[in-house]
């Protein structure tokens, strides 16, 4: 049996969510029309009203309503240290662990030379700018460990080689309470590499 095509506009709305497969769309769509309704009415008006308000930080690039996050607008947080990631839900990540207090820049992306994405593409070039004109004295590189991320990394940190700036990269390695039979020898092999002297 199909659906009507607006009932099959909906699925397929759903469908383009990433990790969301027909069968998914098709259950959340069909809940949100039999008991959700209202919900259904207030997420159209939220995602409508985002859509067309939020944009980039100016500073930082994160997902933002305002012109400035609130990262960067915080008087908080240390301007001596900028860490680097790839994507906004990276920044958030590493704001649930509560432990950094520095500054953000989002790269949007990674160096790909087969998919012709360079420099200019994930903006290293305002990146450069920013560290020129800002006090930052530790650049942290947290890029993925994809090879993609790993070329990005290398090709920042070469980049400010000569400038008076510690660059340092996020340690990799066997996850807090993991047991080493159930992690893999790419894992290990990093975690035994980047290993830290025990104090």
């Amino acid at each position: 049996m199909s659906h009507s095509p607006l009932i099959q506009q909906l699925i397929d709305s759903f469908c383009s969510l990433p990790g969301v497969g027909p069968k998914s769309a098709q259950r959340m769509a069909l809940h949100m029309l039999e008991k959700q309704r209202a919900a259904g009415m207030k997420l159209s008006q939220v995602l409508a009203e985002a859509v067309e308000r939020v944009g980039r930080c100016s500073r930082c690039r994160i997902l933002t309503e305002d012109t400035t996050c609130s990262i960067c607008l915080s008087t908080r947080r240390d301007d001596s240290i900028l860490c680097i990631v790839e994507n906004p839900t990276d920044v958030f990540a590493i704001e649930q662990s509560a432990e950094f207090k520095g500054r953000y820049f989002v790269l949007l992306g990674h160096l790909s030379p087969i998919d012709g994405v360079g420099p200019d593409d994930i903006g290293i070039t305002d990146l450069l700018s920013r560290i020129a004109d800002e006090p930052v004295k530790e650049v942290i590189l947290a890029t993925s460990t994809t090879v993609e991320g790993e070329a990005t990394a290398f090709y920042i940190a070469n980049q400010l080689a000569k400038q008076d700036i510690l660059v340092s990269r996020i340690a990799h390695g066997v996850p807090l309470g993991g047991e080493l039979e159930f992690v893999d020898g790419g894992t290990i092999a990093r975690a035994l590499t980047g290993r830290l002297n025990f104090e």
